[in-house]
């Protein structure tokens, strides 16, 4: 590994990128938040494919200020990867990971090997390059869809579904939901389906020409404006491990073992993506105030949004990482977020920062959720858990 300092490039970056278009509506529970994914359009593979195109030209071309030190530039070497993206349901988000790997990664006949008997073999495609991509169903782990089956979070739902912000909201959202409503096609109209109610109205205004033509624009701006207060509220929590904020809670272990590891001189990957939907957005920029200083990044990002945690060394030998955010596809560059109110921060200080909050194994999960059925928490023993069993040996 290079040890780069800052103004020689990075040493490696940790992306979190959201998926493409869908085909579909993505229907949620407001009760739970339980969901099965849509699959991936056309237009949403050019999102994400676009999106692997700018990542190359920031972090893959020796004359960027972001290169990467050391990573190959054109025939990927899979050791200097690491993918991977949630694949419950449908296709969506796996299939937007292999999308902005073609982007990042994109055919070249350089990728011919040359076999023992002199014959050249050359990938299909015109040398397309297969990327491994780790793929997480759904039953297979909680990491990347935490917030669904957690019963500690069923309950922050119903606290805020009953709460006084949300009917705060439901009254300044009345004439909206009352002028929507002719367009929902019998959907239910309540301040609570505010998701739902955004995501139908945004996937029929994008395929649907008849409802493309005939629905007014400022209803489509106002649905995003109720969307984005709606969950950001969800997603969000009064403190750093607050069960809100879980949909990055289980993503930061990841995060900062891959940032951690790049620090190593045995180590090869110089790129950790995961592939996820709008949700860990919104609790990591609450989780490291990043809000509090660019508060337009507030609510649900934009289709192949990118977040980067960008490593580099300084000249002390001191590691620091730095946050970057593309919002989607009309988004044209990255840009600078802050931690706790400063540009960068120690790879140090931030594993101590979120230490505290991460949830960094399914037994763990369970745990944080009070699961003790679902998801593979049948399998733990949960007799010394004082809250579980008040009357264990170690119960109060």
């Amino acid at each position: 590994m290079v040890n780069a300092s800052t103004s020689a490039g990075l040493i490696g970056v940790v992306l979190l990128a959201r998926h493409g278009d869908r085909t579909s509506t993505l229907y949620q529970d407001p009760a739970t938040y339980n969901s099965t994914q849509g699959y991936l359009s056309a237009l949403g593979a050019e999102q994400e494919y676009e999106l692997g195109q700018f990542l190359r030209n920031t972090y893959l071309n020796p004359g960027s200020s972001s290169y990467i030190q050391g990573a190959n530039t054109d025939v990927v070497d899979v050791d200097q990867l690491y993918v991977r993206a949630d694949a419950g349901g449908g296709n969506v988000i796996l299939d937007s990971a292999y999308a902005l790997l073609q982007g990042l990664y994109p055919p070249t006949k350089s990728s011919a090997i040359t076999l023992a008997n002199g014959k050249v073999a050359t990938p299909p495609l015109d040398g397309y390059q297969y990327v491994p991509v780790e793929s997480l169903e759904f039953w297979q782990a909680p990491a990347l869809t935490s917030w669904m089956d957690c019963e500690y979070f069923d309950l922050h739902l119903s606290r805020l579904n009953s709460g006084v912000v949300f009917k705060d909201l439901t009254a300044t959202a009345a004439p909206f939901l009352q002028a929507v409503t002719p367009y929902l096609n019998g959907l239910n109209n309540s301040f609570l389906n505010m998701w739902n109610i955004y995501d139908y109205i945004n996937v029929q205004y994008t395929h649907n020409k008849t409802f493309y033509e005939n629905f007014p624009v400022t209803l489509l701006e106002q649905a995003r404006y109720f969307a984005n207060q709606h969950e950001q509220n969800v997603f969000t929590d009064s403190v750093i491990n607050g069960v809100g904020q879980i949909a990055i809670r289980t993503l930061w272990p990841e995060m900062l073992w891959s940032l951690g590891n790049m620090t190593l001189p045995s180590n090869k990957v110089k790129i950790a993506l995961t592939e996820v939907d709008y949700k860990p957005f919104i609790s990591l920029f609450n989780v490291t105030n990043a809000t509090v200083t660019n508060p337009n990044i507030s609510g649900i990002a934009d289709y192949a949004s990118v977040v980067a945690l960008e490593l580099s060394q300084d000249s002390q030998g001191q590691y620091n990482v730095a946050m970057k955010f593309k919002n989607g596809t009309n988004d044209n560059q990255f840009h600078a977020l802050k931690f706790w109110g400063s540009d960068s921060i120690t790879l140090d200080n931030l594993i101590h920062a979120i230490d505290s909050s991460t949830i960094n194994s399914t037994v763990n999960w369970c745990f944080s959720c009070n699961q003790t059925v679902l998801r593979g928490c049948s399998v733990f023993n949960y007799s010394n858990d004082p809250f579980l069993t008040p009357t264990s040996a170690t119960g109060y």
